[in-house]
C-alpha cells in the first residue's frame, strides 16, 4: 500500500499531477484500505475486477490475495505507473481504457479478459475498487446481469451513491439502483468516509459499501431485460400513481392491456406510487408482464 508521500513521488516522477477532470482522488488512509480488503475476503480462487487503478496502491494488495486481477485505468500515465510498479505480478492484467463503452455496456475488452480469467480461475468474480464517482452506478448495474456478473462488490463510492444503493422504498434516495441491487442480493453501507482520507481532498463525502449477490433471488426474475424495462417505466414517473404510469409504456410493455389484473395478481395497489414499491413488487409485476407477453 502507498502513503500520500509515495503517491506524490510516483506522480512527480512521471511529471504529472492528479487530473481533476478525471476526478482522480487517491485513498491515502491505509487502515481504511485494509478495512476494504478485509471486507472483500478475497481468496486465491477469486477473480477481482478493479476499476481505476491509480498508481497501483490497492492493485498491489489485490494481486497478493486473488487468483487473477483484471485492472482498468483510463489514464495511460497512471496505468504505466501501475504496470511498472507491479511488473512482476503474473496474475495481473491491466487494461488501458474506459471501463464503459456506453452507459449500458462494459468495455468489451474487460469482458473478454474476465471471461478468459473464469476459464483459468474457477471462483467468484468480485468488484473491489475505489470507483470513479462518475461511473460508479453504471459499472455496478452492468455487473448485475450480462456476460459476466459480479458475485460480490466491495467499493468506495460517493456518499450519495452509497445511500441510493442501500435505500428503502419510500425514502428520498430510493431509485433504480436501489431496486436492482435489492432484487438480486443484499447491500450494506460499511463505513462513511471523510474527504480528508483522500488526496487531493474531494468536495464530497464518500462511503464503503458491500453488495452480495443472492443467486436464488436473482433467479426469481424470469426475464431480466423486461424487468429493467418495467422498473424504468415506473420509476421514470416515480411520483405518479401506478395506473397513470402505464400510459407511458413503450415497446413490448405497450402491448400489455391488462395492467389492472397484473397489479391485482402482484398484490400492488394501482393508486400507489412507484417509489413506494419494493424490489419484490417489481419482480412480481415484471414476471406477470413476461407471462402476459408469452
Amino acid at each position: 500500500m502507498q502513503t500520500k508521500t509515495d503517491i506524490q513521488r510516483l506522480l512527480a516522477g512521471a511529471g504529472v499531477e492528479p487530473n481533476k477532470r478525471l476526478g482522480q482522488h487517491f485513498l491515502i488512509d491505509l487502515n481504511l484500505m485494509e478495512f476494504l480488503l478485509t471486507n472483500a475476503a478475497i481468496t486465491k480462487n477469486d477473480i477481482v475486477l478493479e476499476v481505476g487503478t491509480g498508481t497501483g496502491s490497492l492493485t498491489g494488495e489485490l494481486v497478493k490475495r486473488a487468483g487473477k486481477v483484471v485492472a482498468v485505468e483510463c489514464d495511460d500515465i497512471l496505468a504505466g505507473i501501475t504496470k511498472q510498479h507491479l511488473r512482476n505480478a503474473e496474475n495481473l492484467e491491466i487494461i488501458v481504457a474506459d471501463v464503459l463503452e456506453s452507459k449500458n455496456t462494459i468495455n468489451h475488452e474487460v469482458i473478454e479478459k474476465l471471461i478468459q480469467a473464469q476459464q483459468e480461475v474457477f471462483g467468484r468474480v468480485l468488484l473491489v475498487a475505489n470507483l470513479p464517482y462518475n461511473a460508479a452506478s453504471c459499472v455496478m448495474l452492468n455487473l448485475l446481469d450480462g456476460p459476466v456478473v459480479a458475485d460480490e462488490m466491495v467499493v468506495t463510492v460517493q456518499k450519495e451513491v452509497a445511500q441510493r444503493m442501500a435505500a428503502a422504498p419510500g425514502s428520498e434516495d430510493y431509485g433504480i439502483l436501489s431496486i436492482f441491487l435489492s432484487a438480486m442480493g443484499q447491500c450494506k453501507v460499511l463505513r462513511k468516509l471523510s474527504p480528508k482520507v483522500f488526496w487531493p481532498v474531494p468536495q464530497v463525502d464518500s462511503a464503503m459499501v458491500r453488495f452480495d449477490r443472492d443467486q436464488k433471488k436473482a433467479s426469481e426474475i424470469h426475464n431480466v431485460v423486461l424487468f429493467k424495462q418495467v422498473v424504468d417505466l415506473f420509476m421514470g414517473h416515480r411520483r405518479k400513481m401506478m395506473r397513470a404510469c402505464v400510459k407511458s409504456a413503450e415497446g413490448k410493455l405497450a402491448l400489455i392491456h391488462n395492467w389492472e389484473d397484473i397489479f391485482a395478481r402482484a398484490f400492488v395497489e394501482p393508486h400507489h406510487r412507484p417509489e413506494e414499491l419494493s424490489a419484490v413488487d417489481y419482480v412480481a409485476i415484471a414476471n406477470l408482464c413476461n407471462e402476459t407477453l408469452g
